[in-house]
C-alpha cells in the first residue's frame, strides 16, 4: 500500500471519533438508569417530588427532592433532601435531609439550584410558607455549599431584601450568566400565587450575597381568580442562549391559546420579559408540568412528559436553533406516568463529557410520583 492509500485508510478510520460532538450526529439514547428515592419505603417520608439535578464546579453530581413527610400534598412538613455522586451518577451517597422544617403546616417547597462557578458554590433557593397555610408571611430561602455539596450553611431568609410576596423558585435550574449583558450575575425564576400568578426572576450580582427583584411577566386578569383559558404563565426554566439572551420556557396554567408550552425571553440579563418576546411553541405539547430545559454545545434540549393532556410519555426533544425549531426525531424516555423532570450536563473540554447529558424526573407504573429516576443520556447512540 503507498503513502496515499495510507492517509486515506486513517482518515476513515478516524473519522466516526472526528463526527462526534457535531449537532448533526445527534441520536441520544438512554445509557443508564437507576431510582434514587422510592415513594413510601424510608423512614418518615411518605412521597417524594420535585427533583432537581446538578453538576457543582467540582464535578460531583447532586441530586435533590422534597421528602414530603406525612402525605404526597405541596401542603404540609417535608426534608429538603440530597444524594451526591463523584463518578457522574455510577453510584451515590446514601440520602442527607439538608434542611428540616420539623412539622411545619405549610412546609417548604422546592425550588431552584445555582452554580457559581466564580467563586465554587451551590446554592439552592426554595420558599416557605408559600400558600399561606396556618402561617404568614411567605418566605424565599436560601442555603449554600462552599465544599462540592457535602456541608450547607444556615437557612438565611431572603424576604428581608426581596419582600414576602409568595414566590416559588423553578422549579429548576437557576443560571450563572456566561455572556454579556450582565456576565456574571445569578439568575432564578420562578412564578407567583395562582391569582397572582406569573414569572418572576431573582437576581444577584455578588454571588448570592443579596438579591433583589428582576424581571416580572404577570398573569391576565393579575392578582384576580383565574377561569380556564386565562394567561397563567407559572413554573419556568430559563437557559442562557449563545447570545446571551435568556429563553424562558414556562408552564401554561390554563391552556392559554395552546396546550403547548409559553416562551418568552429577556434581552437584558433578567431585567425585563417584553411582550414582543414572547411566543406559543406548538412543538412543545404539555400537559401543564415543570419540566426541563438545557443549552450544551449550540443545541437547545427540552424534556417532558410530551402529551397534551397526562402525565406520561416522558420525552426529549432538541433543536438545533435555538427553539426557533425543533428536530422531528425525539428521544421517549419512559412510556408511563411521568411528571416533573430536570437535565442538566458537565461542561468541560473533555470528550467524553460532551457525549452526555443528565436527567432526573418523576416516575412511575400507576403515579407519576411512586419514584424519583436518574437517567445518564448518551447524546450520540452510544458511538
Amino acid at each position: 500500500m503507498g503513502t496515499g492509500s495510507g492517509i486515506v485508510a486513517l482518515f476513515f478510520l478516524l473519522s466516526p471519533s472526528v463526527c462526534i460532538g457535531s449537532p448533526a450526529q445527534i441520536d441520544p439514547l438512554v445509557y443508564e438508569e437507576q431510582l434514587l428515592w422510592v415513594s413510601g419505603v424510608q423512614g418518615e417520608v411518605n412521597t417524594f417530588r420535585i427533583p432537581l439535578i446538578t453538576f457543582t464546579p467540582k464535578g460531583s453530581l447532586l441530586a435533590f427532592t422534597e421528602a414530603r413527610k406525612f402525605s404526597s400534598s405541596d401542603i404540609g412538613a417535608k426534608f429538603l433532601a440530597m444524594r451526591r455522586s463523584t463518578d457522574k451518577g455510577n453510584t451515590w451517597s446514601p440520602t442527607a435531609f439538608i434542611v428540616d422544617d420539623v412539622s411545619h403546616p405549610n412546609g417548604l417547597n422546592l425550588g431552584s439550584v445555582v452554580v457559581d462557578e466564580d467563586v465554587g458554590s451551590v446554592i439552592l433557593i426554595y420558599s416557605l410558607c408559600f400558600h399561606l397555610y396556618h402561617c404568614s408571611p411567605a418566605s424565599t430561602m436560601m442555603v449554600e455549599s462552599l465544599d462540592d455539596g457535602l456541608s450547607w450553611s444556615r437557612p438565611r431568609n431572603l424576604s428581608v431584601q426581596l419582600g414576602v410576596k409568595e414566590f416559588a423558585p423553578g422549579p429548576g435550574l437557576g443560571i450563572q450568566k456566561k455572556h454579556h449583558p450582565a456576565k456574571g450575575r445569578l439568575v432564578v425564576c420562578g412564578h407567583g400565587t395562582i391569582e397572582g400568578d406569573g414569572v418572576f426572576c431573582i437576581l444577584s450580582d455578588d454571588h448570592g450575597k443579596n438579591w433583589y427583584n428582576g424581571a416580572a411577566l404577570k398573569s391576565i386578569p393579575y392578582n384576580q381568580p383565574k377561569k380556564a383559558l386565562d394567561f397563567n404563565p407559572d413554573e419556568c426554566q430559563p437557559v442562557e442562549l449563545p447570545n446571551g439572551s435568556i429563553m424562558i420556557n414556562v408552564r401554561n396554567q390554563n391552556n392559554y391559546h395552546c396546550r403547548c408550552r409559553i416562551v418568552v425571553r429577556s434581552l437584558d440579563g433578567g431585567l425585563t420579559l417584553p411582550v414582543d418576546e414572547l411566543f406559543f411553541d406548538y412543538n412543545l405539547v404539555d400537559p401543564v408540568v415543570a419540566a426541563g430545559a438545557l443549552q450544551k454545545n449550540g443545541v437547545l434540549y427540552f424534556i417532558n412528559p410530551s402529551n397534551e393532556k397526562q402525565r406520561v410519555n416522558l420525552t426529549l426533544q432538541w433543536s438545533l436553533t435555538n427553539g426557533s425549531s425543533w428536530e422531528k426525531k425525539a428521544l421517549q424516555i419512559w412510556h408511563g406516568p411521568s411528571g416533573y423532570s430536570c437535565i442538566t450536563s458537565l461542561n468541560s473540554s473533555s470528550v467524553e463529557d460532551k457525549k452526555f447529558i443528565f436527567a432526573i424526573y418523576e416516575k412511575g407504573h400507576s403515579s407519576y410520583w411512586e419514584t424519583i429516576s436518574f437517567v445518564k443520556i448518551h447524546l450520540y447512540g452510544g458511538r
